[in-house]
């Protein structure tokens, strides 16, 4: 597959004209509960530019909010204050990163570095973990099914055994998240977790969530605009989770990434000096292979394909890093060194666990999950379009097993919320567009804008795109909502730096 022609019909000139203003949240809204108090963060927490300062609190919740009286859990919240006047005050911004399974208290910090300067002065940014995340009541499922062993079987199970073999781990890893999360592993949920986020509005005595939320992010705001409305202010929701069940959302995601793949097979073949992995798309996947295969024979101090496909898993997704993954594979087949496909963080490293940990509980708490016999048959499928599929990121297979089956899946949207503003990469395989152009028709009034001739998952305030960063703000800052699905000029494909740069 070559890369999409540039859009060439794209605009810049996005808020010239507007369908509608979104009013501000209210800037005298109720005095705040005494409920969150902030102080000083831990010394891990980055600290903003100054004079920005950040604080941190905590809030305490119920862990089952149809239960109020019951047990409560602690979410952990930071705050940086709007550096402009009063007067240009808009209210909170709530940020969440993504996920499922990742932390966002030090996202108040650096996402709002990356802002827009209109936005630092409008907002107070919000940075929250999510419970069972971070500082929130992190999620523990121990070993989980042997996940973290090192080197991990081959993710793709190929014949009746590697199958039975894959289904016995899966299954494992339900018993063990069931074991260490216990009581809660049904209310790490995300509609759990939108009440949190209305909790978190509350004790700031504001009338209005202002949100910005991204991939996972976006599904946490889709989530909060349908469980509260009238609450919703300006919200946007970068790279959009589409309103699927989740595990029909990690197969359209595991079909996306084989055609990013083509992708970057191509690419490196149009730099095949600066590479060395083949002069056409095909002999870079034929290399490709040869280098999987190889790990897969032998393991090179803990890596295998396990390891190898994670990697790829993580570099398909953003286009810088398309250059070190080329580079990497280059150095397996020259030397038998896997130092360049190591991630710097050990995955067994305790954030990592915590985070693999949330994202099949939240996921596997979301909504229904698929029976032993789809993921078998929804495998061989990936198989018959390439026989080396990269499916580390079908995590909710997981709930094929699991010991808690939710009653009906998370509600998305609303017709009664406000107007928000969904941006999408025309081809970013994390979460493909037509997620976002699903879920707009549930946001009735909200306008899509794309950036178009891109292959990278993260939009606003990601990737230097003026045109999607103005029109973010615009609505952010002024209440202006496009008075159509805009369209952005992208970057292209990347050019590799030279060797020694």
């Amino acid at each position: 597959m070559t890369p999409a022609v540039r859009h060439r019909g794209a605009v810049c000139a996005l808020v010239a004209t507007t369908a509608a203003l979104i009013p501000a949240a209210p800037v005298n809204a109720t005095t705040p509960a005494p409920s969150l108090r902030f102080g000083a963060c831990e010394q891990s927490m980055p600290v903003p530019a100054a004079p920005a300062r950040v604080e941190c609190g905590g809030l305490s919740v119920p862990l089952e909010w149809e239960h109020p009286d019951g047990e409560h859990i602690r979410i952990a919240v930071s705050r940086v204050r709007a550096s402009g006047p009063p007067e240009e005050r808009r209210g909170i911004l709530l940020v969440n990163p993504g996920g499922p399974g990742g932390p966002g208290l030090a996202y108040a910090v650096t996402k709002r570095a990356k802002l827009p300067a209109s936005v630092r002065r409008s907002y107070d940014v919000i940075g929250f973990d999510p419970r069972g995340t971070g500082r929130s009541s992190p999620a523990d499922c121990g070993s989980m099914g042997g996940l973290f062993d090192s080197p991990g079987p081959d993710p793709v199970p190929s014949g009746h055994i590697a199958e039975r073999a894959y289904l016995d781990s899966v299954r494992r890893m339900a018993d063990d998240c069931a074991a260490g999360v216990g009581d809660a592993l049904a209310h790490l949920s995300t509609t759990q977790t939108a009440r949190d986020m209305d909790a978190v509005r509350s004790a700031l005595g504001e009338q209005r969530i202002g949100f910005l939320g991204v991939s996972y992010g976006s599904y946490l705001g889709a989530a909060y605009a349908a469980l509260f409305p009238r609450r919703v202010g300006r919200m946007v929701l970068d790279s959009v989770v589409g309103p699927w069940e989740w595990y029909d959302f990690d197969l359209r995601q595991s079909r996306a990434l084989l055609r990013q793949r083509e992708v970057f097979f191509a690419w490196a073949a149009r730099h095949e000096e600066r590479f060395g992995l083949g002069g056409s798309a095909g002999q870079v996947r034929n290399v490709y292979r040869r280098a999987r295969q190889g790990l897969a024979g032998h393991r090179v101090n803990g890596f295998g394909p396990a390891e190898f496909d994670r990697a790829v898993y993580r570099a398909l997704g953003r286009t810088e890093r398309w250059e070190g993954l080329a580079a990497g594979i280059h150095a397996y087949l020259q030397d038998g060194s896997t130092e360049l496909l190591r991630p710097a963080d050990p995955f067994d490293a305790a954030a990592s666990r915590t985070y693999e940990s949330a994202n099949r509980v939240v996921k596997c708490a979301d909504g229904h999950g698929p029976t032993q016999d789809q993921v078998i048959a929804d495998f061989s499928r990936l198989r018959r379009l390439d026989p080396q599929p990269v499916v580390t990121g079908i995590e909710a297979s997981a709930c094929a097993y699991w010991h808690h089956a939710p009653a009906h899946g998370t509600r998305l949207g609303s017709r009664e919320a406000p107007p928000a503003l969904l941006i999408a990469s025309e081809h970013d395989p994390v979460t493909p567009i037509e997620g976002a152009r699903k879920l707009l028709k549930r946001l009735p009034g909200s306008r899509l804008v794309t950036l178009h001739d891109d292959y990278s998952h993260g939009v606003f305030a990601s990737r230097g795109n003026a045109c999607v960063d103005n029109a973010a703000a615009a609505y952010l800052v002024d209440g202006a909502v496009p008075a159509r699905d805009a369209h952005c000029s992208g970057p292209g494909l990347p050019t590799p730096r030279a060797p020694h740069e």
